[in-house]
Formats: structure tokens, C-alpha cells, sequence
């Protein structure tokens, strides 16, 4: 049985706050979506802020991106099983 969109946002943030769960992540959020027909893999990339950093408001204003860190959850389609977690490095801001 195939996932729908919602299903695979909702595992991926579910997955990176449980796996980041001791590191107290704050302002989780799904920032893109993206399905591999090739691979029927869903590409859900999920943004938060780590508490232990210098505080969301000074971490915005440090690097306009609010301190963020973002993952790439990928998800198989029929299983709905995640197949892997990588980071994603976004282009530097001007």
C-alpha cells in the first residue's frame, strides 16, 4: 500500500524527534517534499533548532537562518519503513 504526502511528513518529523529527542529540539517543521518515482522513495526534508545553541532569536539574527539545522528523511513508499537520514547543507545566504 502506497503512502500519501501527509503520511510521509508525519513519519518524518515523527523519526527526526525521536531520534533527536536528547539533543531538545525545538520548532520542528517540514520545509520540502519531494517523491523518487525511480526509487518510490519519499525525500522529506525536516528543519529545527537545538536548544543548546545560543537561543533561536540570537541564532537568527547570527545567520538569518535561525540557527536550523535540516535532514532529508527518506522513506520507502510501499513499506513506509525510513531507509535513511542524511543533512542538508543549504547555499550560503548573501
Amino acid at each position: 500500500m502506497r503512502m500519501d504526502v501527509k503520511e510521509a511528513v508525519k513519519t518524518a518529523k515523527q523519526y527526526v524527534n525521536d531520534l533527536f529527542a536528547a539533543e531538545g529540539i525545538e520548532y520542528v517543521g517540514l520545509e520540502e517534499v519531494d517523491f523518487d518515482d525511480e526509487k518510490r522513495v519519499w525525500e522529506v526534508t525536516i528543519g529545527f533548532s537545538r536548544t543548546w545553541k545560543q537561543g533561536f532569536t540570537a541564532a537568527m539574527k547570527a545567520d538569518g537562518r535561525g540557527g536550523r539545522s535540516f535532514k532529508i528523511v527518506r522513506i520507502h513508499d510501499i513499506s513506509g519503513r525510513v531507509v535513511s537520514l542524511t543533512h542538508r547543507t543549504l547555499p550560503s545566504a548573501r
